[in-house]
């Protein structure tokens, strides 16, 4: 098709992807060229920012590493992976609430025995953290796989740190009646990684790059759904402006200070069951 307009450029995009095979494929890519289109007539976009948008996507691109993810950051700071969560995690009432992944997630994590201190040398104040794992009728889930990582006392994960090794994450397994625990570090608040192009956007509009304090969880056990979700400190100071949305009143929890000046943590999850489960 010759002489395109403004006006007619949208619907010529979409015919070009008439014939592509993967019906869904198809469908987000319709919708996708639509809403960026109308997105750019909405706000009479000028050649200039979108090549400042181009040049912002890059140093994204660029500054993501296998220790870092500036993709996902940026994800997170729109609120696009909240808002995903949110529309795919839609649980029965009394299921644990999930919540987003993060960046800092690591394959092939040490495993721990119950009891076991996962912190391995990171720094912060001492931190018993228990609980249970069980299925929505309150059936104990026994065997639950659980991985656990989280940021030390300075804001760092491990995975910021050069040649720290595996510290204040791990795997480890419920026991045979769904109860867990371990030892770790206190949970502390801390700043996203804004020293790239999500932290200049940040800036830009006048945002603060703090998550509140936090454990991270994933847990998985046979005829249930995966929970990927955080554990929250209640009375942290950035629980109601997360810098990724990612906070549910019911994820927060007490940590609870011990006549020995370390802290214990409480939480039972609750999974819902796998839809494909007898």
């Amino acid at each position: 098709m010759r002489n395109l307009t403004q006006d007619n450029i949208t619907q010529a995009v979409i015919a070009r992807m008439a014939d592509t095979p993967d019906a869904r494929l198809k469908e987000i890519m319709t919708s996708l060229v639509q809403h960026l289109h109308a997105f750019a007539r909405e706000v009479k976009l000028t050649e200039a920012e979108w090549f400042q948008g181009i040049e912002f996507l890059t140093r994204v691109g660029h500054t993501t590493d296998d220790q870092r993810q500036e993709f996902i950051l940026l994800s997170d700071t729109l609120g696009l992976s909240m808002l995903t969560v949110a529309m795919n995690q839609d649980k029965p009432q009394g299921c644990t609430e999930a919540t987003v992944f993060g960046p800092f997630y690591v394959e092939g994590a040490p495993t721990f025995d119950l009891g076991d201190d996962l912190a391995n040398g990171a720094p912060g104040v001492p931190c018993q953290v228990r609980g249970s794992v069980r299925g929505l009728a309150g059936e104990p889930v026994p065997g639950a796989e659980i991985h656990v990582w989280q940021a030390d006392a300075e804001g760092k994960y491990d995975v910021q740190r050069a040649d720290a090794g595996h510290q204040a994450r791990g795997m480890l397994h419920a026991d045979g009646k769904g109860h867990y625990h371990f030892r770790s570090i206190l949970a502390e608040a801390y700043p996203i990684p804004d020293d790239g192009p999500v932290g200049d956007m940040l800036r830009a509009t006048k945002r603060h790059p703090w998550r509140p304090a936090h454990l991270h969880f994933m847990i998985k056990a046979p005829g249930y759904e995966t929970l990927i979700t955080h554990v929250f400190r209640n009375g942290d100071a950035y629980l109601d402006s997360d810098a990724v949305f990612g906070v549910r009143q019911s994820l927060v929890a007490d940590w609870v200070k011990q006549p020995d000046g370390n802290y214990l943590v409480e939480y039972d999850f609750v999974l819902n069951p796998a839809k494909d489960a007898p």
